[in-house]
């Protein structure tokens, strides 16, 4: 079992919201042209606008990192890790509407639930070092 130091860890924390944001972005692309197609009925398809929330929640990630590490007070870093931890969750809801869409990108959906298991175990030994 290797251990890895506070600074490493951030490190691949950070990192991995980073990732997490560009595929969020590339897989809402990619359904975009789908679900952006009116329904025989005339309406819009409202998966659409879980694309768009993948896209702001993961974007949110990186930088609520970033503040957490800036702050001097243990409570205010427990406060971006709590934002942090909404925002986890909410990817988890958003990604499981978006599996269910009719569009060829929900195979994609998969991976990035994949990858955001790996982030929430980051964000727990994260949240063990603040």
């Amino acid at each position: 079992m290797t251990f890895q130091s506070s600074s490493e860890l951030h490190a691949d924390f950070y990192k991995k919201a980073v990732e997490i944001g560009s595929l969020s972005k590339l897989v809402s692309n990619y359904l975009k042209a789908d679900l952006a197609v009116l329904n025989p009925n005339g309406r819009e398809d409202y998966n659409l606008y879980f694309s768009g929330d993948i896209i702001r929640q993961s974007d949110s990630l990186a930088p609520e990192i970033i503040k957490a590490q800036q702050e001097p007070f243990s409570e205010q870093k427990h406060k971006h890790a709590e934002t942090l931890k909404w925002l986890t969750r909410r990817l988890f809801i958003n990604f499981k509407r978006l599996e269910k869409c009719d569009s060829d990108g929900r195979e994609f959906i998969s991976i990035l639930t994949r990858e955001l298991r790996k982030f929430k175990k980051l964000q727990n030994n994260w949240m063990l070092t603040i």
